[in-house]
């Protein structure tokens, strides 16, 4: 009876204007339309809007990308959740657990928007890019608390699947506002005075923080957790593994940070400033081995001592205290989940990762440019803009979100997510095109009677490399959170999901930084066809999980009937 009910409340879940009536009759749902405004507006203006700011008061496109490395405050957020979670504010705590967070994560946001309205990248490049690091990290951080929150406050009248749903909904929103209308607004006002607006509406989320319902901290909090269980690896042994991958970590995020100092404020006088394309080739690879490679192999170690006596925990060992628990948090986080990937894999999981590295590296490594090269390189006004990237796309976008799902019903998991990755890579030579002259999208456009907005093509132009680029980036994307979806342990679910990915982010965000040294040095039209053959990397790998998966699957068949137990633990989802 309860889960047809819940399978009921799914079914029937509103859509559309039917969500924004949803939301408006019940204080919850309205409270999570806002938290979706809140969370979406500084992703968008931080992430996107920022660098056609940037673009316009001519600021080189090597330093756009390594500002856009703030980015990587939400590829990584999943490493401090734990203390989001956990650490009790002074003096905010009276207020929630969670609605103290929101409090000074919005307060921050607000606080940002005003500091970049008042500054000049052109004169304090440092301070400018100190406050966006500051502000991405409080949205990161409230980006956490309001997934909490919505788990949190879940109840029948507002179940998690309405407010996930509404969530999306208010998102959406922020991001034509954050998008659309702040490109409009900057054609008619300075671009200081659109993201001292932006803060305005960003201080209005803290009227819903403050009417917003919240959950006192349980007791299961202090749990015995089962990491302290008898077979579990020994705490001691967990501490060293986890302080090696622990290092790893903190030098590969200092390594980032300071380089990113180092580039932001850089003297113009300076005889030798730091090279961009030197860092990305020389440390690149390194911080990747840190962050990924040391962390699997560390695991991979974990493993072999867990089937082994002397390693393990005979005992269930007591409830440890707020340092113990921490350590176990932080390796739930960062070894766990790879650990259990390695254990169900094998020598499969470096084919896995590659894929998981490569896969949305087309997209990645050149986002941070789209709006210089529409606005600064093509010409094209901040309204044409704004309808054809964050209005015309987001309806391209769905459509390749539509297209990727019916060829996963039809055609499985492996080919669509083949597919995905081979439109991915040739989207690119759509761009590679326009910047060129947009000779091939011209002919394509008349054979189809396409120019009739005007004998130069120009708008034309444009929506239909951003139509090709948002369906394959759609198609691409649906792909991927599927594969991401099969390959996840249902006993890890959350934390391996959330560890995977984020690696999605690392190389194509590393990657940026030398992608606009390069256009800087040879233009837009070469870099375009570059990232197309980049593209290939995800490819092959694809081929190569499919060959994997497969070949797994024969040997699950020749070796007769999997237990029910053990057939949970499979996720190798090589079919639909």
């Amino acid at each position: 009876m309860a889960t047809a009910a819940a399978t009921a409340t799914v079914d029937e879940a509103p859509k559309g204007l039917r969500l924004l009536g949803t939301a408006m009759r019940n204080r919850k749902t309205a409270i999570m339309l806002v938290f979706g405004f809140a969370a979406g507006l500084p992703y968008t203006l931080l992430i996107g809007t920022l660098n056609a700011w940037l673009g316009e008061w001519e600021i080189d496109l090597a330093t756009i990308g390594v500002v856009s490395w703030i980015g990587l405050a939400y590829a990584f957020k999943f490493l401090w959740s734990p203390l989001v979670d956990r650490v009790r504010l002074p003096v905010l705590e009276r207020f929630g657990r969670r609605r103290s967070w929101l409090f000074v994560c919005q307060l921050l946001l607000t606080a940002t928007f005003f500091g970049l309205a008042m500054s000049d990248p052109r004169l304090a490049l440092g301070w400018f890019a100190l406050v966006a690091v500051i502000g991405a990290f409080a949205s990161a951080t409230q980006d956490v608390v309001i997934d909490a929150w919505r788990i949190d406050v879940a109840d029948e009248r507002a179940p998690v699947e309405i407010l996930s749903a509404i969530y999306q909904f208010g998102y959406r929103i922020a991001a034509l506002i954050g998008g659309a209308l702040a490109l409009v607004l900057s054609e008619r006002v300075s671009w200081p005075t659109v993201y001292a607006i932006m803060g305005g509406f960003m201080a209005l989320t803290l009227i819903a923080t403050a009417m917003a319902p919240d959950t006192p901290r349980t007791e299961n909090e202090i749990q015995e957790t089962a990491l302290r269980r008898a077979g579990a690896i020994e705490p001691r042994l967990r501490a060293i593994g986890l302080a090696i991958v622990g290092l790893g970590w903190l030098w590969a995020i200092w390594t980032v940070a300071s380089f990113m100092i180092s580039v932001v404020t850089v003297s113009p006088t300076d005889p030798e400033p730091p090279n961009v394309g030197e860092f990305t080739r020389n440390m690149g690879p390194l911080i990747v081995g840190a962050t990924v490679i040391v962390p699997a192999i560390v695991a991979a170690v974990f493993n072999w001592l867990r089937d082994r006596r002397g390693y393990v925990l005979t005992a269930d060992d007591p409830s440890p205290d707020a340092g113990g628990r921490a350590a176990d948090h932080a390796y739930s986080a960062l070894i766990l989940p790879l650990g259990e990937l390695v254990r169900r894999i094998g020598w499969g999981v470096i084919i896995v990762l590659g894929l998981i590295l490569t896969y949305r590296i087309t997209d990645l490594i050149w986002g941070s440019y789209a709006f210089p090269f529409y606005l600064q390189e093509l010409q094209y006004t901040g309204d044409e803009v704004a309808f054809a990237s964050k209005i015309f796309g987001v309806f391209m976008t769905m459509a390749g979100i539509a297209i990727g799902g019916i060829l996963f019903a039809t055609l499985g998991r492996m080919p669509t997510l083949l597919i995905g990755a081979i439109v991915a890579a040739a989207s690119n030579l759509l761009y590679a095109d326009l910047a060129a002259g947009a000779p091939y999208i011209d002919a394509f456009a008349r054979m189809f009677a396409l120019d009739t907005f005007g004998s130069d093509l120009r708008m034309v132009r444009l929506l239909i490399a951003i139509s090709g680029e948002n369906i394959a980036g759609g198609l691409a994307g649906a792909a991927f959170v599927a594969y991401l979806s099969s390959i996840t342990s249902r006993e890890f679910s959350a934390v391996q999901y959330a560890l995977l990915s984020s690696l999605t982010f690392l190389v194509g965000s590393l990657g940026r930084a030398a992608i606009g040294e390069r256009i800087e040095q040879v233009g837009y039209a070469p870099v375009f066809l570059l990232t197309a053959a980049i593209g290939i990397i995800a490819v092959v790998f694809v081929i190569l999980e499919w060959i994997r998966t497969a070949w797994a699957g024969r040997k699950r068949a020749s070796t007769g009937p999997v237990l029910a137990a053990d057939a949970a633990k499979v996720s190798e989802g090589d079919t639909a």
